[in-house]
């Protein structure tokens, strides 16, 4: 017998079985991916969905992992379809991009979604793959175990049926920033440079001159802000330094109305127009845990990291850890095989490594954006090009746009070559510009 096959009964191997905690997109897409191969997944879910969720804009890399959950008919029925992005760095510096222009290295559309909507389907789609769903808050705990460094609560594993009293093979964290499992165990998180909080709200009656469902990144005096089209209402939000918001403000509400009044873009697009939910406040940017698995047990999504809402790649990444880790385990799932701890413990190293090789490379092309460099690149550009440029500027100014949509899109954000190429760009390829002059502080 294989010895990674352990066997439940005369000649019948039995299931792996894993318990993922959290609901969200990276553990509702998870468990549809395990279940499908045959896993006996259990999915936890406390029930609670707020009002409103940052990750409204995704990026063209998210749609085909929503073919491949068969949810983009049904993601595209309740959201705008996004066709590219705006940026606007100054009253005169103004670059807007469509992703059609990268095709076909790059998904030539992505999607505006309402999150609660966007979660909501991606659970009932879990549910219908034949899951173990419970709702409650599941508690987790560290274990003495050789196998397992990580365990359910005994109430938790009463609680649901499909475990038969028995603790899972593997238990997946998807709590998101809570981070269950990082709190039971005593695992840190590195903090990025920006210790930003971002306020947002849903309009109606706002003013749109922008293609429909292109959004609109803007910098400004402090921080930047962001409109999002969705079908009938317009996500407006802005990310700033904790000290520059208390200025605006005392309540999340005072600081985004403030914000608006004193933005002439942003008044001239939601001046008439009215708030029609809460306030929405997320700080904690910038955060990916020191340690992202160990024995019988890993983190997906937000829960092993989260680099930062520009250039939307949130639930991206949240979708991507979720496939890999799928990925990673399905061989075993094909065999029906239930792989050792020594066996599972390789699957895990491998996958956290793939994971966190992502979310530095997020980070490193954030920071693009955030110092000035990407902004001073493209004005250096333009210098660069005349206004008939030949055929070899032509091609290399093709080859640089290029590659930074593969890194941007979520297409080809690891690959050597692309960020290799923006960092040789980024050191010489500046021609005199200032990126001091373009940064978001």
């Amino acid at each position: 017998m294989d010895r990674g096959v352990v066997s439940e009964g005369a000649g019948r191997a039995r299931r792996l079985r894993v318990a993922i905690v959290g609901a969200g997109p990276s553990g509702a897409a998870l468990a549809i991916l395990l279940a499908r191969e045959g896993a006996a997944v259990t999915l936890f879910d406390d029930g609670r969905r707020p009002e409103l969720l940052v990750g409204e804009s995704l990026v063209p890399a998210v749609v085909p992992i929503l073919r491949r959950l068969e949810l983009e008919k049904e993601t595209a029925s309740f959201s705008r379809v996004k066709p590219g992005v705006s940026f606007v760095w100054s009253p005169t510096d103004r670059v807007s991009v469509t992703f059609n222009r990268f095709a076909p290295a790059v998904f030539p559309y992505a999607y505006n979604v309402p999150r609660p909507h966007f979660d909501d389907a991606l659970l009932a789609r879990a549910i219908a793959s034949g899951v173990d769903y419970v709702t409650a808050r599941a508690q987790l705990s560290a274990s003495a175990g050789a196998s397992a460094e990580l365990q359910l609560g005994p109430e938790t594993v009463a609680a649901a049926p499909g475990l038969s009293g028995r603790q899972p093979d593997l238990i997946v964290d998807a709590t998101g920033r809570a981070r269950h499992a990082a709190r039971a165990l005593g695992i840190p998180a590195r903090l990025g440079p920006r210790k930003d909080v971002a306020h947002f709200a849903h309009f109606e009656g706002f003013s749109w001159d922008e293609a429909p469902g292109q959004v609109r990144i803007a910098r400004g005096d402090a921080g930047w802000s962001w409109c999002i089209p969705l079908q009938e209402r317009l996500s407006i939000g802005i990310v700033l330094g904790q000290d520059d918001a208390a200025r605006l403000g005392r309540t999340p509400e005072e600081r985004l109305e403030r914000a608006i009044a004193i933005d002439p873009g942003l008044t001239a697009i939601v001046g008439q127009g009215r708030r029609v939910t809460d306030v929405g406040t997320y700080a904690n940017y910038q955060l990916i845990s020191e340690r992202g698995y160990g024995r019988g047990w890993a983190m997906v999504g937000d829960a092993f990291g989260f680099v930062d809402p520009m250039l939307s790649p949130g639930v991206f990444l949240a979708l991507r850890s979720s496939e890999q880790l799928a990925d990673a385990l399905t061989p075993w799932l094909r065999r029906h095989a239930v792989p050792s701890p020594a066996q599972l413990h390789s699957v895990l190293t491998s996958y956290a490594a793939r994971q966190s090789e992502m979310l530095t490379a997020w980070l490193e092309l954030v920071a693009y954006l955030y110092d000035g460099r990407l902004a001073a690149l493209i004005q250096a550009g333009r210098s660069w090009m005349p206004e008939n440029p030949g055929l070899a500027k032509r091609a290399m100014s093709t080859h640089i746009a290029r590659h930074v949509g593969l890194l941007a899109s979520g297409a080809a954000t690891t690959s050597r070559y692309s960020r290799g190429l923006l960092r040789f760009l980024g050191r010489y390829g500046l021609r005199g510009v200032d990126p001091a002059h373009l940064a978001i502080r």
